[in-house]
């Protein structure tokens, strides 16, 4: 009688891959990347939720002005934001690039890319360290709104509140989000990356950075332009 041998398939929590064919550390960022998504939603609809069920709301034309420079005298609205958001998509540019250099193992372009990367995500936490100064120049700050209402009427402070809290929030994502590219930038410049034979660890972070600017789509949108 002939003998068969049974072949033990890879487990995926030995090294093998996961039950969604994607590698396990990959997998465990989507599932934060998820759960952050939640976070960053719940602030949005609650944001939404009082706004719609607030008579008036203070313009952000008139809110969002100003830029360095001309503080005091700028009526330059959306201008500055939308230079932030340019750095910040340009930022997410060079990411895809460092993950691409990855994979075809060209440390010396990941090394470029990654200090561009982290260069635009600094740049953009200066702008809105900018922002965040000149507005709490005008008075503006949690608990406290001198903006009044586009129609005119005294406006409450759940337009301050809400604006520096998910802006805050985000703000932290992108500094996060900066030390790590700075320690995949150490880790590429250590061989260690080299050594493992892939650039698996600067995918993962890439998807945390994308996941970071495709936030500030929708909080840009929220704040700013409705």
């Amino acid at each position: 009688m002939a003998t068969t041998t049974a072949t033990a398939s890879p487990r995926w929590w030995g090294g093998g891959k996961s039950p969604f064919d994607v590698e396990y550390g990959k997998l465990m960022m989507w599932y934060f990347l998820m759960s952050d998504a939640f976070t960053f939603g719940a602030f949005l609809i609650a944001y939404g939720t009082t706004r719609f069920a607030t008579n008036g709301w203070p313009d952000p034309n008139q809110v969002f002005k100003s830029y360095p420079l001309a503080a005091e005298t700028a009526n330059a609205p959306l201008v500055f934001v939308s230079i932030m958001t340019f750095i910040l998509i340009i930022s997410s540019v060079t990411m895809v690039l460092a993950v691409q250099a990855g994979h075809a193992m060209k440390k010396r372009s990941v090394v470029i890319n990654l200090i561009l990367t982290i260069i635009g995500g600094l740049a953009f936490l200066g702008c809105q360290a900018w922002e965040w100064t000149h507005l709490h120049h005008e008075g503006a700050w949690w608990g406290s709104n001198p903006f009044p209402n586009a129609d005119g009427t005294n406006a409450t402070t759940n337009f301050t509140n809400f604006f520096f809290t998910i802006t805050g929030f985000h703000g932290f994502h992108v500094f996060s989000g900066v030390i790590i590219n700075i320690v995949m930038l150490i880790m590429t410049l250590c061989n260690v990356f080299e050594k493992r034979g892939h650039y698996l660890m600067i995918e993962k972070a890439g998807l945390y950075w994308h996941f970071v600017d495709l936030v500030w789509v929708f909080v840009f949108t929220c704040f700013y332009l409705i």
